[in-house]
């Protein structure tokens, strides 16, 4: 009976280290969503985080034309996009957007080649829909985008 009761007391103690571990990043559970503030080229990009139990669990990166018209469902500018550099709207906005949800921050996402430029727009709205997350704060925060 000793041996059992110092075995669960040794249990519990090692135990102890990882009790804080599940909300590391301090974010508050809901959705958030980030915005372009301008249209860049004929689109605005647009990130949207859902946070449960203080991590993220859900990522969409996607750019609107005016129509609202998604761009990673237009095809045309897909073709366009791929010839000349090597990537794709439906590519890169899931890479980028699985990156988030893997790494939960932004300190350690890679660009893709080719990309550079929604790289650099998907940092600034991540980043902005982070410290959204951090708040509690649920409404769409508009971030200046422009290089």
């Amino acid at each position: 009976m000793k041996r059992i009761l110092c075995l669960l007391l040794i249990l519990a103690l090692a135990a102890l280290p990882l009790a804080g571990c599940g909300e590391k990043t301090g974010l508050q559970d809901g959705y958030y969503t980030a915005q372009a503030a301008e249209f860049n080229f004929g689109w605005k990009e647009y990130i949207t985080i859902m946070v449960k139990g203080g991590s993220i669990v859900s990522v969409e990166y996607n750019a609107e034309n005016a129509s609202g018209f998604i761009k990673s469902w237009d095809n045309a500018y897909m073709q366009n996009m791929l010839h000349s550099n090597g990537t794709y709207p439906n590519e890169y906005t899931r890479e980028y957007a699985g990156q988030l949800l893997e790494k939960q921050a932004t300190d350690q996402l890679d660009a893709l080649s080719g990309a550079t430029s929604s790289y650099n727009s998907f940092q600034k709205l991540a980043t902005a829909v982070l410290e959204q997350a951090k708040q509690g704060d649920s409404s769409v925060v508009y971030v200046d985008t422009a290089e």
